[in-house]
């Protein structure tokens, strides 16, 4: 399998580099095609991407330095029709034999398929870019713009074509003499407005032009936004932006630019007899139509309420809907200045309820006003059906199931009790095919593996606690309550797990880049129902087991064997890892290494057949400045700190129970886990042009044991591996430490992850990338004994496992599909001197599938 990978990685070279000695095949003989460009700023070359972006014309897009989608438009042939015409029209015997074979309606068919291959070919490539002098005097109109907008007004700019020795190729310098920079100097305000000026000397401290910088187009672009925003934040509700003007004077200023900012008043009209001025716009009324329709607009309105004297709502039919809940999201109110942060922050509110279709809000002059600064604030509302159902289907393959049928379905209730509440119920459940039936009767069938669960969730518009949160949440920062409960059971996957969750979840979003959630109850219980099974499911620490036991020095009792040598399971196997523990007589001759192995084994068996019980709490706070799923470049930084336990041990200790054996508590007849468990999850992209994007992610986490606990349970455990982290090995493969990855479903408490990846356009919508992962796990404070998988000291970073490789994405505008392959470049399992580059190969690769990227 190797040498076929090598023989074909050697072709698909060989086959480039001679193809890439024809990328100008196409050209004419006057025709030159764009190698490069370089750009020199006052006799020096730069390379900053920002200035290289200004140039009208880029040389044509490579991989590895070869220009593949140009090969590939090359392809296409220049003139198909006549080529088409010569082939098959032209040469009548042809034309008749392949007409009576197909007939003149599938003929023509055929010649279209090619014409329209053909195209597709074109469409996919890259025409070649050629040096025109036309596209080489609009750059250096492009560059003279970029440095006048940043302050040089004196900037000149020229261009040299150069000739390249290779045939029909050259590369286009640019030389831009900048100048003496320009700086602002005074700035002087003419504000025609009484209300204008008084609103912008209130504010002037925050100005964006400051005297002293340099002059920069993009400040005065944001200062106009700045003052459009405060205006119509202040209450003048009618302005708008081309009010606003800048006049720069140069004039004989030494370099320096002397501003004013120039606000117009409204324009007045011949034929009026009062001159128009801005004014401060107040709100007088509101109005709320809770159920609008199109067809209902010239109907009467049946049902209305006041609330408060402030909220007018009405309905064509009887209101569904509580008052208040409805006004608690809208922050129009009457009395108040006109702001555009009051309406955005309303559609933002009634639009995160759910219930609502896409809100109307609508401004309008009170006709009762004679000063003309009164508006009545229409806002017109259309509930969603109250009813809406859902169903989920899938096809899906892991390390535990070789095919499995997922499928589901839900049920969402909108405005249960009239207050904008939510009320969903959804079922799910999954048959499968695996390899390692429990019994006979399983193996027997093709769907040998089940699980099913069903959740419901109820959510509250608003914070449910024993006291006023309006202070520090106020509504603005659209707070939601959420009630979760759910339930789930798996028969013949693993130890067969039944798993019943709960949750008390608040979350809130202070501003539009920053949110926060908190679960005051996290509550799991998780029930094996199997655990007799685990040997059968961890195969690797069975095997472990079986080479000690039938070592010649190790002695035991003959009733754990079976027919074959080896441990009977369960019994044999843990009446085996009891002896050595205990050191019972039963079993003698272990070396201490050995009998390390086996109390290894027989602590992970004890921590993951246990059942758990999890009552936590926890915090997470998120930043994230991507704007929307096109925002190319953007940071995301999440934190959480989540507790379990510490309630169940005060109210054990108050309550003074009883201890088991272990001198833990027990509640429920289950030994309840007490940790606490910090994480940091940070995301960046940059936007390096021309579909490049250079993204990077850094994460860590902990989980430490302590009072009623020495391990983390498994569902808190950190893993790696797989195709959203260290895609050179596979999902539970790699780790803890340098031990290897022996067992099946490898966990630990402690993590370090950090990827690397250069994403760039391939062609059309398919794309490429390089990625780098570094990172593995680790036990730390718990119980584990075992040095390999352990961290102590800084030292053991030195088995940070370092994974690289390719892959291509596929962009189906919803979805992207993923496929990366991942090549072992640092594998901490080996040993010290042996890591590097030893298992750097297609035939040790590790081949991911996977949905949208990873980070």
């Amino acid at each position: 399998m190797k040498r076929l990978f090598a023989k074909i990685s050697l072709f698909f070279l060989v086959s480039l580099i001679l193809f890439s000695c024809d990328a100008v095949k196409r050209l004419d003989d006057n025709q030159q095609l764009l190698e490069r460009n370089e750009i020199y700023v006052n006799g020096d070359k730069i390379s900053q991407a920002s200035i290289y972006n200004q140039l009208d014309k880029e040389p044509n897009t490579r991989l590895l330095g070869i220009p593949l989608r140009l090969h590939f438009y090359n392809l296409a042939r220049p003139n198909i029709d006549s080529i088409l015409d010569r082939k098959y029209i032209q040469d009548s015997v042809k034309f008749r034999r392949l007409v009576n074979r197909l007939s003149r309606k599938q003929f023509d068919q055929l010649i279209q398929n090619k014409k329209d291959f053909n195209a597709w070919i074109k469409r996919t490539g890259e025409a070649p870019v050629t040096v025109r002098n036309e596209d080489i005097e609009d750059s250096e109109e492009e560059l003279q713009a970029y440095y006048w907008n940043n302050g040089w007004f004196n900037v000149e700019t020229s261009s040299e074509v150069i000739p390249l020795r290779k045939e029909k190729r050259a590369r286009v310098e640019y030389f831009v003499e900048t100048g003496t920079p320009y700086d602002i100097d005074s700035i002087k305000t003419r504000i025609s407005s009484p209300v204008l000026d008084s609103i912008y000397n209130e504010h002037d401290q925050n100005s964006i032009i400051k005297s002293g910088v340099q002059y920069k187009t993009l400040d005065f672009n944001a200062e106009r936004d700045r003052l459009t925003s405060l205006f119509r934040n202040n209450g003048v509700y009618n302005f708008e932006q081309e009010y606003i003007s800048f006049d720069a004077d140069t004039i004989n200023t030494n370099n320096n630019v002397n501003t004013s900012v120039i606000i117009s008043d409204l324009p007045t009209n011949e034929e009026d007899t009062v001159k128009n001025t801005f004014k401060i716009h107040k709100i007088s009324r509101v109005n709320i139509i809770t159920d609008y329709k199109f067809l209902n607009k010239n109907k009467p309105l049946l049902d209305s309420a006041q609330v408060k004297g402030d909220f007018y709502l009405y309905s064509y039919d009887e209101l569904d809907f509580k008052p208040e809940a409805i006004t608690d999201a809208v922050f129009i109110r009457p009395g108040r200045i006109y702001r555009d942060i009051d309406r955005t922050r309303t559609y933002s509110r009634l639009n995160s309820y759910r219930v609502f279709k896409y809100p109307n809000i609508q401004y309008m002059p009170d006709p009762a006003d004679s000063t003309g600064t009164d508006l009545i604030t229409n806002i017109f509302l259309t509930p969603q059906q109250k009813y809406s159902l859902g169903f989920d289907f899938d096809v899906s393959q892991s390390n535990i199931q070789q095919f499995g049928i997922g499928f589901g379905g839900s049920l969402l209730i909108r405005n249960v009790f009239g207050g904008a509440e939510n009320f969903e119920i959804s079922a799910r459940g999954s048959i499968g095919s695996s390899k390692d039936a429990v019994t006979t009767s399983d193996q027997d069938r093709f769907f040998d593996i089940t699980e099913i669960g069903a959740d419901v969730s109820l959510s509250f518009p608003r914070i449910f606690l024993p006291f006023n949160t309006e202070k520090f949440i106020p509504k603005y920062m659209s707070p939601f309550t959420s009630l979760s409960l759910g339930v789930s059971t798996q028969t013949n996957i693993g130890l067969d797990k039944q798993n019943i969750t709960g949750a008390l979840n608040y979350k809130w979003t202070p501003s539009r880049r920053l949110s926060n959630s908190f679960d005051l109850l996290d509550i799991q219980y998780v029930r094996n129902l199997n655990a007799a099974n685990y040997f059968n499911v961890y195969r690797s620490s069975y095997q472990d087991l079986n080479e000690v036991v039938n070592s010649v020095n190790v002695v035991t009792d003959p009733a754990y064997l079976n027919g074959s040598g080896n441990l009977t399971i369960p019994n044999g196997a843990d009446a085996f890892i009891d002896d050595v523990q205990n050191n019972r007589s039963v079993t003698t001759g272990l070396t201490d290494n050995q009998s390390q192995i086996v109390r290894n084994i027989g602590e992970r068996k004890q921590r993951l057949t246990e059942n758990n019980l999890i009552f936590a709490s926890n915090f997470t706070y998120l930043w994230n400045t991507k704007d929307n799923l096109y925002d190319r470049e953007f940071t995301r930084f999440r934190f959480k700190i989540e507790t379990a336990g510490n309630f169940l041990s005060a109210v054990a200790s108050v309550a003074d129970l009883d201890k088991n054996e272990n001198g833990n508590y027990d509640v429920l007849g289950v030994n309840f886990s007490q940790y606490i468990k910090p994480e940091i999850d940070f995301i960046k992209h940059w936007d390096l042009g021309h579909d490049n994007i250079f993204a990077v992610r850094a994460f860590g986490g902990v989980a430490i044991p302590y009072g009623n606990a020495n391990s983390i349970p498994f569902t808190r455990s950190f893993f790696a591996g797989g195709p959203n982290d260290n895609r050179a090995w596979q999902a539970y493969d790699l780790g803890p430490g340098s031990s290897g990855g022996r067992n099946e479903f490898n966990e630990a408490n402690m993590k370090l992850a950090f990827n690397i990846e250069h994403r760039y356009n391939l062609f059309g919508s398919l794309n490429s990338a390089f990625f780098v992962d570094i990172g593995n796990i680790w036990n730390v404070l718990d119980i584990v004994e075992d040095e390999a998988s352990t961290f102590t000291s800084f030292s053991d970073l030195q088995d940070l496992a370092v994974g690289s490789g390719f892959g291509l994405r596929y962009d189906f505008n919803f979805f992207i599909l993923r496929f990366d392959i991942g090549f072992k470049t640092y594998n901490p399992a080996r040993s010290l001197g042996d890591r590097w580059f030893k298992e750097y190969n297609f035939g040790s690769a590790v081949y991911n599938v996977g949905i949208n990227y990873p980070f």
